[in-house]
Formats: structure tokens, C-alpha cells, sequence
């Protein structure tokens, strides 16, 4: 039996791991700017040393799993994996949205559909029109990208929504009992949460290449592509996030209303209660 192992671990390609190991050396370089950092957090007397080694270590650890777990995937012809990799992203915005909007009833499940529904929709689409193929390699970065963006949004949007009615509570109680509904009686509350949350979305839009350079555009031309093809992508990227990020932080604010009001069209008065 133990030969038979032995035997197996010697037939494996471990070329690919001696490759990985060698290519690290170059993050571990960089390693001396967070070295910078903690000495002066420490000269400052910030108390952010650990932290910052924690971070980056939780950093590390996160990128090189997720590392093996996508070459593992991207060696695999099941599409099964794109849509359980999604799947886990969107769980997990969906709980991290809903921790920012905390106050909000079943908050994480909230945010998690509208996450699932924004993005769902926008890649639906781009899958439809041939803007990307059906394939680990696309798929999941670009849902990656939509699904950090929506999970933003929409716990911004879902935190400032309850926190505005919460503030002009007596006006919205005075204007369902003159016989609006839910929603008229909070319409400038929702304009005013999605309008704050899509701002960074839209203002990125204006101000792209102008400032910075984004991730998409400037991994693909340090990886060898031609500035052009990377522009090209990138305003595919920029297109999508806002769709997704347009229809995820709208989900929410209609999901968001059963829980704020009662059957009767009352406020629940025990949402708005607590700081």
C-alpha cells in the first residue's frame, strides 16, 4: 500500500506547484511596503500593527486558496462549477451586505436576493449577446466583479433607506394616514438611499482613465495585451457593474418594505427603535 502511494506522488505533475512557489517570491518582495506601513503605524502610535499583519496574512491565505480552487475549477468542463462558485459569492455578499444593514429584518437574506437577482440578470444578458462565453475563465471574474460591486450598493442602500425613515419618521406616519401606501409614503427616502449609493458607481464611471487606471485594464495590459483590447474590456466592465448594481440596490428596496410595514400599512415601529 505505502508503495503503491509512492508511487503516485512521484507520477504527479508538480510543476505547477514549483511554479507557484517561485512566482511568490516577488509578493513576498512587496512585503516591505506593509513593513513600512507597520513601522510607521507604530512610530504614530496608531495601534494598527496586528491588524495590518493580520490583514495582509488573511489576504495571503484567502488569494492562495482561491488561487488553487480556480485552476482547479478552470481545469474542469462543468459548467456545475461556474454555478456553485457564483452561488458562494453571492452567499457571502449577501451575509456581509446584510451585516452593514444589520437593523434591517432578515437583512442578509434581503441583500442576498437582490445581489442574486442583479447580477444574475446582467450576466443573463451578457451571456445572451455573446459579450462573453459561458466558460470558468469569464464567468466568474466577471461575477466576482458585479457581485462585489452589488454587495456594496445595495448594504449601503438598505442601511441608509431604514436610517431616512427612521429620521422622518412622523412625516412618513403622516402621510400614510392621509391613505398613501408604502410606497408613496417613503418614495423620497428610496430616491434619496439609491441615489447615494449609485453615486460612486456612476462617478467611477466619469472620472475612469482619467484618474487611475481600473484592474480590469491594468491586468490585462501588464499581462501583454494591446491598451485597446483593454479598454475594450474595461468598458464592457463598467457597463455591467452598473447594471448590476442599478437592479441589485432596487431589489432591496422593494424587498426591504414588507419588513418595514406592517399588513395595515403601519410602520413596525420595533425596526426603528433600535440605534
Amino acid at each position: 500500500m505505502a508503495d503503491s502511494q509512492s508511487q503516485f506522488l512521484r507520477s504527479m505533475d508538480w510543476d505547477w506547484f514549483f511554479e507557484f512557489l517561485k512566482g511568490m517570491l516577488k509578493p513576498l518582495a512587496a512585503l516591505a511596503v506593509v513593513l513600512i506601513a507597520v513601522v510607521l503605524s507604530f512610530m504614530q502610535n496608531l495601534g494598527l500593527e496586528k491588524e495590518m499583519v493580520y490583514s495582509i496574512f488573511r489576504a495571503f491565505l484567502q488569494l492562495s486558496i482561491i488561487g488553487f480552487v480556480l485552476q482547479f475549477i478552470f481545469n474542469q468542463d462543468n459548467s456545475g462549477w461556474i454555478i456553485l462558485a457564483y452561488l458562494f459569492m453571492v452567499s457571502v455578499a449577501g451575509y456581509t451586505a446584510g451585516q452593514r444593514a444589520k437593523h434591517v429584518p432578515r437583512g442578509k437574506y434581503v441583500a442576498g436576493v437582490s445581489i442574486l437577482a442583479g447580477t444574475a440578470l446582467t450576466m443573463f444578458v451578457l451571456v445572451v449577446l455573446n459579450v462573453f462565453p459561458f466558460t470558468p475563465r469569464y464567468i466568474i471574474p466577471v461575477a466576482g466583479m458585479m457581485v462585489g460591486n452589488a454587495m456594496t450598493v445595495t448594504g449601503v442602500t438598505m442601511k441608509r433607506l431604514r436610517d431616512d425613515i427612521k429620521i422622518q419618521l412622523s412625516l412618513v406616519e403622516t402621510a400614510l394616514a392621509l391613505g398613501a401606501t408604502p410606497r408613496q409614503a417613503t418614495l423620497e427616502q428610496v430616491k434619496r438611499s439609491l441615489v447615494i449609493a449609485l453615486s460612486p458607481v456612476l462617478d467611477n464611471a466619469k472620472t475612469v482613465g482619467l484618474i487611475s487606471l481600473p484592474g480590469a485594464m491594468t491586468g490585462l495590459i501588464m499581462g501583454g495585451a494591446s491598451p485597446l483590447e483593454a479598454i475594450q474590456l474595461q468598458i464592457i466592465v463598467m457597463n455591467m457593474l452598473i447594471g448590476a448594481s442599478t437592479v441589485s440596490s432596487i431589489m432591496s428596496t422593494y424587498l426591504c418594505w414588507p419588513a418595514f410595514f406592517t399588513k395595515a400599512y403601519q410602520l413596525e415601529t420595533r425596526v426603528f427603535a433600535s440605534d
